[in-house]
């Protein structure tokens, strides 16, 4: 398992990271030295649906004032800012690769919000976290990254109060078929371990979970992806930058990952999913 979360951390990691960000937004015309949130939303939202998905994801969750929020694989921050700002929620992110959450506490300290979102390294599927010590939980995009659904869930599971809701949003296997690599989240199939939903609902089911929502939003996925291509398309066209967008984060093979998790979603074989889950 060390090995393969290791691999999995050195696919995210790109050299550079925040000072590239940063640099792309200041030629878009972002006043870096008085740097939001939402200056952030364009590239800080690695997901299939950006901050719009975000946005309805964490709607479901009905989050109480002051509530404590865990973001499982909290990337570079983007979720965690958007929960902050928009439920004024206390959040605390946690994830595997190291860059990633030096860059999440750098960018919330940037936008006036270190007060309301922390970061932490570790393992989804073995959190250096309190029992019981958060009143929801939120996962997008990561579990295709964890080979172990049943021990995702014990563990969150154990971080949340009873009656804690849990809010997924992964891309999930809805029929057999062949992946191409790399795709966003994996180089090659070594780091892959995409499921589907009723993998998900059995392992949620065995930690005490209760469903309470589900949703497969796979023509909202292949709308996004659409739009990025018209995007990135476009600005070739006039021999312009792309916009700044989730590309930044993926990498020089950005492109090519893209053609391939569009081509999963157009073939009906993968889809991002919603689970709305409640503890006890």
């Amino acid at each position: 398992m060390a090995s393969v979360e290791s691999g999995i951390a050195r696919h995210y990691d790109v050299s550079g990271l925040e000072q590239h960000i940063l640099a792309v937004l200041a030629d878009a015309g972002v006043d870096i030295a008085h740097l939001s949130a939402g200056d952030l939303e364009a590239v800080d939202e690695f997901h299939i649906g950006g901050v719009a998905a975000t946005r309805e994801l964490v709607d479901q969750m009905a989050l109480k004032p002051t509530a404590r929020l865990l973001d499982i694989g909290s990337g570079i921050g983007g979720p965690a800012r958007f929960a902050a700002n928009s439920a004024d929620a206390d959040v605390t992110g946690i994830d595997l690769t190291q860059s990633y959450v030096d860059i999440a506490t750098s960018l919330s300290k940037r936008t006036g919000m270190a007060d309301r979102t922390r970061f932490v390294q570790g393992s989804a599927l073995d959190m250096p976290l309190q029992n019981a010590s958060f009143d929801a939980a939120m996962i997008l995009h990561v579990g295709m990254n964890l080979p172990d659904k049943k021990k995702l869930m014990t563990e969150a599971a154990r971080v949340l109060r009873l009656g804690g809701v849990f809010a997924v949003y992964d891309v999930m296997r809805l029929k057999a078929g062949a992946l191409t690599y790399p795709l966003p989240w994996a180089s090659d199939e070594t780091m892959s371990f995409v499921a589907t939903p009723g993998d998900y609902r059995a392992a949620a089911a065995a930690a005490g979970f209760s469903v309470t929502a589900e949703r497969p939003r796979g023509a909202f996925a292949i709308e996004f992806f659409a739009t990025v291509r018209a995007r990135m398309a476009g600005a070739q066209a006039e021999g312009k930058k792309p916009p700044p967008g989730v590309g930044l984060i993926m990498g020089e093979s950005a492109r090519t990952k893209i053609a391939n998790i569009t081509a999963a979603l157009e073939g009906g074989i993968l889809a991002p999913v919603e689970l709305i889950l409640r503890l006890g």
